[in-house]
């Protein structure tokens, strides 16, 4: 192997170790306030249903910054976000998280877009249904 190639393949394999956790592919999910309250933080009182798998991500906060300004006022002026009203595309990802001075590393939904108008066998895991 050459040193060119050789120096390539060390600074790749070097910037994906300091590179954070990748998301996981698109899917689409009911995000909502599942009603659960909590005491102490995290607090899983948010949950999303991952249409493609059927799982629930509990405990799992909501990116809408990456959203089409468009879906950005349709979330922004009502709660059908937190009602599960809507199904968002995007993906879960882990971010590191630091609450009352102790490190967590917990689910974030990075929404891309806003699907559709979810199904009321969509929402069962949300508290408003």
């Amino acid at each position: 192997m050459s040193s060119l190639r050789l120096a390539l393949l060390v600074a790749a394999a070097s910037s994906i170790c300091t590179m954070p956790a990748f998301a996981a592919a698109e899917s689409s999910y009911v995000y909502c306030d599942n009603g659960l309250r909590c005491f102490k933080a995290p607090c899983p009182s948010n949950s999303a249903l991952d249409l493609a798998t059927g799982a629930i991500i509990k405990g799992v906060s909501i990116d809408t910054s990456g959203l089409p300004q468009a879906d950005k006022a349709i979330v922004d002026q009502s709660g059908v976000l937190y009602s599960g009203e809507i199904v968002v595309r995007g993906s879960i990802e882990q971010r590191a998280q630091t609450i009352t001075g102790k490190d967590y590393s917990l689910p974030w939904l990075v929404a891309t877009r806003i699907v559709r108008t979810a199904k009321d066998s969509e929402r069962k895991h949300c508290s408003a249904h």
